[in-house]
């Protein structure tokens, strides 16, 4: 009996496998700056392990797992598959084998799940645990209001034991949703400016109550000590000191734009792993916001789909906020891929479950 593979599939496979053999290369040629987070994951010198913070929880996942006391390429050897095995389970999407923008991006972004999980990882549990929230939007037997709830939930404990700031993106992408029920010219740009509001208005409540903006804690508190180091070429740096209420709002904007539309990034000519992440996190943007005005004028065709889209641009917005440098933000990414993957191909992945 022959078994026929369809085009889209044996793409996706060969995409694959060239992918595990990078995967496994990465630990013989990257720069030790790669293994930073990894080395404090595997020898945890600080002795962090815990139940809060995303170091304490990957740490203590690393350890029960075993995946710690294993060498880096065998890790990748595990993990890369894993992460791939489920967005083939999402979907292989048509014409997956076709040489467009929208499946270069996707390739590229193969490869750089290859280089990032190739080693311990936080990205690694963040693949895993956003995962749920697509594949209850691919299931039509779980209804719009509980796969809302749902993702609520599991963003708001995930913002509570691993990495607080996606608490903040129920709250952006509610207020989000809200505003976008408002009728007025140019929906897509205005929803997403309130949603910068809304993080600039999250901002200025921690800083009553607590006396420090969040891009104080966060990413200003991270570059001080990183200022002219080898590593810190694409850190983000606001304009205007972010210790004052005008201050933090500019430096929110400016996050904002640099990580997402980073054009300020192409000076790094010289850096061609930089420029990489630009033009693909500038072609990533365009599209994503094309879809997301789609789905804003068809809300009630593609309810699910603007569910998806309004969690990845609030965690944008959130990136305005934290991220430290332009690697940091590619990087972070890759942790909500599975959403950024649905969320690029789910006409396609419509057909699929008709």
């Amino acid at each position: 009996m022959q078994y026929l593979i369809k085009k889209n599939t044996a793409a996706f496979l060969l995409i694959a496998a060239a992918n595990l053999v990078v995967a496994f290369a990465a630990y013989f040629v990257l720069p030790p700056k790669f293994f930073y987070d990894a080395a404090i994951i595997v020898y945890d010198n600080g002795n962090e392990i815990g139940f809060f913070g995303s170091y304490p929880v990957t740490i203590l996942l690393y350890k029960i797992s075993g995946l710690r006391y294993l060498p880096y390429p065998v890790i990748a050897l595990i993990q890369f598959p894993i992460l791939l095995f489920i967005l083939y389970k999402i979907g292989v999407p048509d014409n997956f084998e076709k040489i467009n923008v929208k499946n270069i991006l996707v390739y590229l972004g193969i490869v750089m799940i290859a280089i990032f999980t190739s080693m311990p990882s936080k990205e690694f549990i963040t693949f895993l645990y956003v995962s749920p929230i697509v594949f209850m939007c691919l299931n039509n037997q779980i209804s719009l209001k509980k796969t809302i709830l749902y993702t609520v939930l599991l963003l708001l404990v995930f913002g509570v034991f691993y990495r607080p700031y996606y608490a903040l993106i129920p709250i952006i992408g509610g207020g989000m949703y809200l505003i976008s029920l408002v009728s007025f010219k140019n929906k897509t740009i205005k929803t997403i400016f309130y949603g910068l509001l809304i993080a600039v208005f999250l901002s200025f409540s921690h800083g009553i109550l607590k006396g420090k903006y969040l891009s104080e804690i966060s990413r200003e508190l991270v570059n001080s000590d990183r200022m002219g180091s080898s590593d810190a070429n694409s850190i983000i740096i606001s304009p205007v000191k972010t210790d004052t209420w005008y201050g933090e709002a500019v430096g929110i904007f400016y996050g904002f734009f640099t990580v997402n539309i980073p054009v300020n990034g192409l000076k790094h000519i010289f850096s061609p792993q930089i420029i990489v992440f630009i033009i693909w996190q500038l072609l990533l943007f365009y599209i994503l916001i094309v879809r997301f005005s789609k789905c804003l004028r068809e809300r009630k065709k593609y309810p699910k789909e603007l569910l998806i889209l309004l969690i990845i641009f609030s965690f944008f917005i959130v990136q305005g906020v934290f991220e430290p440098d332009l690697g940091t933000a590619v990087r972070h990414k890759i942790g909500i891929f599975p959403l950024i993957y649905f969320a690029l191909y789910y006409e396609s992945f419509r057909k699929e479950l008709q």
